[in-house]
């Protein structure tokens, strides 16, 4: 066997295994009499098949895959022994001969992508910023009555207000006042005056009681809408646009949205059964709780400048274009030409940043196991039941759902990757100069719109 490793580029290389025969042939033979043992022809009992037959009936076909398994374990062997930074997986040349079984030997032919060479090592000479995001009154104000609105309730009120809901019956009126004979009518008919294009019709509701009637225009409330018509008299969208004329409103039920209280069901709901025992210990937790965000936040700015950072200081590197681009083409037997045209630019300096991030991996000495990751699912999966004011959920639904992300590929993929960037962050800040600012959430949201 024979094994050669030539650089046809700084970042392109050739390699050619030859395998001679004798350096497969005892692994064909042991395969075909491990076949024959349970080879079953007619005429022959299991097991007493003659070699000779089996050698003319199945020897290629053995040979071809004894061949191909020697050849993956060589290749991939030598890449790793020699620790060949490569690109992908490795590509059958165009100058691959035809595989002949009768020929002394079988040379195999690979096209290469090497990764190119550059140092993204950090050092306490690399100031890079890290932004403080200053946590107010009125976020923290802002974010109590969001939970408050959050486990607010629907009560029954007396009067009506500007965004109470009212149900009743309507009925539609002729040109006399009088409720039309064979006319629209609809019972439990719910409306919201918050949702009405015309001040003139809102204030036909301002200050009535339950039990009042009162006539209004729902054509004109809507500006004409036949959608918002059809949906609150219970008819088709072409019978809607007909309806021009008044109804009257019997209205039965009057029922307002009503905040929670800042009392301690609302504590336990958000942050667990009495671990927030007052509003002052509340709101101190919500702060905590937006500066934990905020910090997740800076951190994630911080990684960004350290990108950018290293990309301007590495500069351009070369690529093996033409074979990235047909590794590329091998990754997406699905996709046409166009894709890959389209989508070469924005991979590569995905590539990029991954190659920066391997080379920074190794300098902090991070490590990535399951466990960091199932953490980072779990987090993910609070945030989600967070968004729908959900904090106080169990933590064996929390594990569950975490668990249901880590048997989806590209969500493990995804979830991997964000774990190396939050520890790479995080070793990262005890490594280089940490230029720090403190600045208002509006002044950080714009960093991003910066080119």
């Amino acid at each position: 066997m024979n094994i050669q490793f030539e650089k046809t580029s700084g970042v392109a290389a050739e390699l050619t295994i030859t395998l001679e025969k004798a350096d497969y042939q005892e692994r064909v033979d042991k395969a075909l009499k491990d076949y024959r043992k349970k080879a079953a022809l007619p005429g022959f009992r299991p097991g007493q098949v003659p070699m000779s037959i089996m050698k003319k009936r199945f020897g290629s076909d053995i040979t071809a895959e004894e061949v191909q398994k020697m050849l993956s374990e060589k290749l991939y062997g030598y890449l790793r022994d020699e620790k060949v930074n490569m690109l992908g997986d490795p590509l059958a040349s165009s100058k691959q001969p035809a595989l002949d079984l009768d020929a002394p030997e079988q040379t195999f032919i690979f096209d290469i992508a090497l990764a190119p060479e550059f140092d993204a090592t950090l050092t306490a000479k690399d100031k890079i910023p890290f932004y403080h995001i200053n946590v107010t009154d009125e976020m923290v104000n802002g974010q109590v009555e969001a939970y408050a609105q959050r486990a607010g309730t629907y009560q029954k009120v007396d009067n009506f207000q500007e965004g109470d809901m009212t149900k009743g019956h309507l009925a539609e009126l002729d040109a006399d006042g009088n409720i039309l004979e064979g006319g629209i009518q609809k019972e439990d008919a719910v409306l919201l005056t918050s949702y009405f294009k015309n001040e003139d019709q809102k204030k036909k509701f301002e200050g009535v009681q339950p039990n009042t009637v009162i006539t209004f225009n729902p054509c004109a409330a809507y500006d004409g809408s036949a959608i918002e018509l059809s949906t609150l008299l219970g008819i088709t969208k072409e019978e809607a646009e007909g309806v021009v004329g008044d109804f009257s409103y019997q209205i039965n039920e009057i029922t307002r949205f009503v905040p929670s209280e800042l009392n301690q069901d609302l504590f336990d709901n958000v942050f667990g059964k009495g671990k927030v025992k007052s509003e002052e210990e509340f709101r101190a937790a919500v702060r905590n709780q937006l500066q934990a965000q905020f910090e997740a936040q800076s951190q994630f700015r911080f990684l960004f400048d350290v990108r950018k950072y290293l990309e301007e200081r590495i500069g351009l590197l070369q690529w093996p274009d033409e074979l990235l681009k047909r590794i590329m083409r091998a990754n997406n037997p699905d996709k046409d030409e166009k894709y890959v045209e389209d989508n070469y630019a924005g991979s590569i300096r995905e590539l990029g940043w991954h190659l920066i991030k391997e080379q920074l991996a190794d300098q902090t000495g991070i490590k990535v196991e399951q466990p960091d990751v199932l953490e980072m699912a779990k987090e993910q999966t609070r945030a989600q039941f967070a968004q729908y004011g959900m904090g106080n959920v169990p933590e064996e639904l929390i594990e569950r759902y975490a668990n249901e992300q880590l048997q989806k590929k590209d969500q493990l993929d995804n979830l991997v990757s964000r774990t190396v960037e939050r520890k790479l962050g995080i070793a990262l800040r005890d490594i280089v100069k940490l230029d720090e600012k403190n600045i208002s959430l509006q002044e950080f949201n714009q960093l991003f719109e910066q080119k």
